[in-house]
């Protein structure tokens, strides 16, 4: 089955339609295999992005985010010199990557040393979006509160 029927989702969830176009997005066009890259998870809110471009130079490479999505551009340069291949196993070919970032996900850095090009995000939530906890106060508690209210209004 390679198909689904997002329609469900449409139905029953409110704010899920980013998500839904995602999905249809990846299903319908095909990722690319050019240039071979990992994607490892470095700790809890920290992935590196290591992509494998030899016989490019850190000028043939532009790095650009937007939004919440990272493009990486290859652009080999032509050197003008004819050659006649026997056997071409380097694929220095141009190239474009695009990565979608989820929420809050960005680009702290990128380096290239000796045709590996590595890309560091963080995902930096903010505090207002952060898990807090709610104290539970007693009834007793609470009630004594609204009474005093209630007095302090009164009089």
């Amino acid at each position: 089955m390679r198909t689904f029927d997002l329609a469900p989702l449409y139905r029953s969830a409110i704010g899920f339609d980013r998500l839904a176009h995602l999905l249809n997005e990846q299903r319908a066009d095909a990722q690319p295999s050019y240039p071979p890259y990992n994607i490892e998870l470095v700790s809890e809110d920290k992935y590196r992005i290591v992509m494998a471009l030899a016989g490019f130079s850190r000028e043939e490479i532009d790095i650009i985010t937007e939004r919440d999505s990272l493009h990486v551009t290859g652009r080999k340069q032509k050197d003008g010199v004819e050659r006649t291949f026997l056997h071409r196993g380097i694929a220095a070919r141009d190239f474009e990557q695009r990565f979608q970032l989820a929420n809050h996900v960005k680009v702290t850095g990128a380096t290239f040393e000796n045709g590996m090009l590595t890309i560091d995000l963080v995902r930096e939530v903010p505090e207002a979006l952060k898990p807090r906890k709610i104290e539970i106060e007693s009834a007793a508690n609470s009630g004594t509160a609204v009474n005093a209210l209630e007095q302090r209004q009164a009089a």
